[in-house]
């Protein structure tokens, strides 16, 4: 299966051959083994704005981060899809939620590397089924009343995600509420680059729709060609909420222990900052805004400055 053949079935929702291997050879039970190659090219083709599973993450932990991205990957994709029904959607993702960590045989093939990662390590499946509480939240929840609503999707959604990285590193003493301040940070950025199409595609929308009202607009103004300025004015206020969280990350990166973790938190949190510029400068209803290849490098070396 090619890699534009994985995302399309990614998108219709159906586990993805070549990155789930089964067979009789493939491990405990006949059931599937994760193809790390295939993930890695995955990764690589859906990374855009934040760096996932990269170099930096040490050899040993690859795997785990691996098995964790394919379970994130096919689940976000199952709640996206814009072609399942909600009773099917849910029909995929619910058990994967309530046998993560528990019952192997209840799983889709898609979590079993994930669940076989959890019972080597012993870490806690408790953040792999908040994310998995997140995306049934997405098959049927489609609009937000206020920030506090948006932030405790984001603590599922995002925050969950830094937590199972940090047990992956075995990380103890490093700054948690900061590292779920940047996650969350990071969720709605990708919100508000996103708010068009989401809108558009899937009648979901995260700005807490009674900012937009109280504003004068709605939000069938996510649909116009350009930000009214409403919509404008919301989403300044997301960014204000945004920085405050990106200001209290900021002591994040340096409290990690292992460097890998430690100079990628600090890139993501640069790269973090410079999106965020840049949503208060692009309207991202006429086009997706996104940070450059030149700002990727900038933000790297900045990284790499205050966090080795």
């Amino acid at each position: 299966m090619t890699t534009t053949e994985q995302n399309e079935a990614l998108r219709a929702g159906e586990p993805l051959a070549g990155v789930v291997r089964g067979g009789e050879s493939s491990g405990a039970g006949g059931r599937a083994q994760l193809d790390s190659d295939a993930v890695r090219r995955l990764i690589v083709e859906n990374t855009e704005n934040f760096p996932v599973g990269s170099f930096l993450i040490p050899p040993d932990c690859r795997p785990h981060v691996y098995a964790f991205y394919q379970y994130a990957r096919n689940a976000d994709d199952i709640a996206d899809s814009a072609t399942l029904s909600v009773e099917e959607k849910l029909r995929r993702l619910n058990p994967a939620h309530d046998a993560l960590g528990v019952d192997e045989g209840a799983l889709p093939d898609w979590a079993v590397s994930y669940h076989r990662s959890l019972i080597e390590t012993g870490n806690t499946p408790r953040h792999g089924r908040d994310l998995l509480s997140a995306f049934i939240q997405d098959v049927t929840k489609l609009r937000y009343r206020d920030w506090d609503d948006l932030v405790d999707y984001c603590m599922r959604s995002a925050a969950s995600v830094g937590r199972v990285m940090m047990d992956i590193h075995g990380e103890t003493d490093a700054d948690f509420e900061g590292s779920d301040a940047l996650c969350n940070a990071l969720q709605v950025l990708n919100h508000l680059q996103d708010c068009k199409k989401d809108y558009l595609n899937l009648d979901r929308v995260y700005l807490p729709e009674p900012w937009l009202q109280e504003e004068g607009g709605s939000v069938e103004d996510l649909a116009l060609p350009s930000a009214t300025p409403a919509v404008r004015r919301v989403i300044e206020r997301c960014l204000d909420g945004t920085d405050d969280l990106l200001a209290r990350a900021q002591t994040m990166p340096p409290s990690v222990r292992r460097r890998g973790l430690r100079l990628e938190s600090a890139l993501i949190l640069a790269l973090a900052k410079k999106l965020s510029g840049r949503l208060r400068r692009e309207d991202p209803l006429a086009r997706r805004v996104k940070v450059s290849k030149a700002g990727w490098i900038l933000c790297g070396v900045k990284g790499a400055l205050t966090s080795w």
